[in-house]
């Protein structure tokens, strides 16, 4: 639903601001190769070859992938930077990001 992706949006700024997000391909690869992603989430509007790598990367490490219904400009409106991948780094919110995320 269209309130619980505020809603989510709104966490992953919370997140941000917590420092438990990574943003941009290169940071959430080095956060997932770290074991330290414990979430990655995808903007709607990523393309499928900025999406390719991360995916294959997260299915190697058994890392989640959630694709949002929010598009890049949404997303980093949320965060503070327009981005199109963020890895969430903190379990807590990344429950709280999959039990929203599966609401809809």
């Amino acid at each position: 639903s269209q309130i619980n992706e505020e809603k989510a949006l709104s966490l992953l700024g919370l997140c941000r601001r917590a420092g438990r997000l990574q943003l941009g391909h290169d940071p959430v690869a080095e956060s997932m190769r770290l074991g330290k992603a414990v979430l990655v989430l995808l903007a709607s509007d990523l393309s499928q070859n900025s999406a390719r790598g991360t995916l294959r990367l997260a299915e190697e490490m058994n890392t989640p992938v959630i694709k949002l219904q929010a598009t890049m400009d949404s997303l980093g409106h949320a965060v503070g930077r327009r981005t199109g991948i963020v890895a969430v780094e903190d379990s807590g919110f990344a429950n709280k990001l999959k039990t929203l995320c599966a609401d809809r």
